[in-house]
């Protein structure tokens, strides 16, 4: 079997300012750097400002070991900011527009990279300004259509739309999205009948190969065509929430990646993001008895 996948987490990049410190953010980025320390070559791709905090955020990049090729430079927009408070342990955002990241640009050299590719993640939130939008259109466009195409809803006020929603689901193959945003497109799409059920209209309505439901503490839900995994989540003290939706679409990539079943692929998805989620910030170094689960295949419910 392949162990050693392509992927790429298209979409923002940007500094998630906190009232006391500040750190690296952005769902495509954090999906990048867990894909990358559960042994894929990773990519996020996107675009900073020639600033101080853009030339920040590429030193930071390195630090983390994540390759930062196709990060892209504008000499016109600043590098991405978003004011994060927590509130309850849940972060609340300010997000900054007009923004480097609202302008990725699709050069040849990214279409070589899209058509490489073994899974490649986007969201909504990166789509939100036309450029940025066709750019990460045409990528997926190059993507193999044997490719995991994960669309991590990710979804942002004032920054979606039912059109912007029902077009990326049209592109992808596995949707993941949580149990605050399950009612959005239950209206969408008159959709009904339990969380379970409005899921499965969903994964046939747009014929995908997985969906993913995040329930926060209370766990999480994977189903395909034909098998379900209802997993009743595991305990953890959290420390806070950032970026732990992101580890959870990386691990639940690279267990669907390896071929586990969807046990399996929900058991370790959840054991990455509630370590993540009792650990400060986004891009917490993984343990190694977590990372040797996916890159030695020993993952299983005892």
């Amino acid at each position: 079997m392949k162990n050693n996948y392509t992927v790429a987490g298209i979409g923002e990049l940007l500094w998630d300012v906190f009232p006391t410190h500040k750190r690296l953010g952005g769902a495509p980025a954090n999906f990048a750097f867990h894909c990358a320390a559960m042994g894929a070559r990773a990519w996020p791709v996107s675009c900073v400002g020639t600033d101080p905090l853009g030339r920040e955020l590429l030193d930071e990049l390195v630090k983390l070991g994540v390759k930062a090729d196709f990060v892209f430079e504008s000499q016109v927009y600043p590098t991405g900011t978003v004011d994060v408070v927590l509130e309850a342990g849940k972060p609340v955002y300010d997000i900054r527009e007009a923004t480097a990241w609202d302008h990725i640009p699709c050069p040849l050299e990214l279409k070589k990279l899209a058509s490489r590719l073994d899974a490649v993640c986007f969201g909504s939130l990166s789509q939100r300004s036309g450029e940025s939008r066709g750019s990460i259109r045409s990528f997926l466009h190059n993507v193999p259509s044997q490719a995991l195409k994960i669309y991590d809803i990710n979804l942002r006020a004032a920054f979606f739309s039912k059109a912007l929603i029902e077009d990326s689901l049209k592109v992808a193959n596995v949707l993941k999205l949580s149990d605050e945003e399950l009612p959005e497109l239950a209206t969408y799409f008159s959709i009904s009948g339990s969380p379970l059920d409005q899921l499965e209209q969903l994964r046939s309505q747009f014929e995908l190969k997985v969906v993913a439901y995040t329930r926060g503490p209370e766990g999480s839900l994977l189903l395909s065509e034909n098998a379900v995994d209802d997993f009743s989540g595991l305990e953890g003290k959290a420390v806070d929430s950032v970026g732990a939706g992101d580890s959870f679409t990386a691990a639940m990539c690279m267990g669907l990646l390896k071929g586990w079943p969807l046990s399996e692929v929900n058991l370790f998805a959840s054991e990455v993001s509630t370590y993540v989620c009792m650990q400060a910030g986004a891009t917490p170094k993984l343990p190694s008895d977590l990372i040797s689960k996916v890159t030695t295949d020993t993952v299983g419910r005892t």
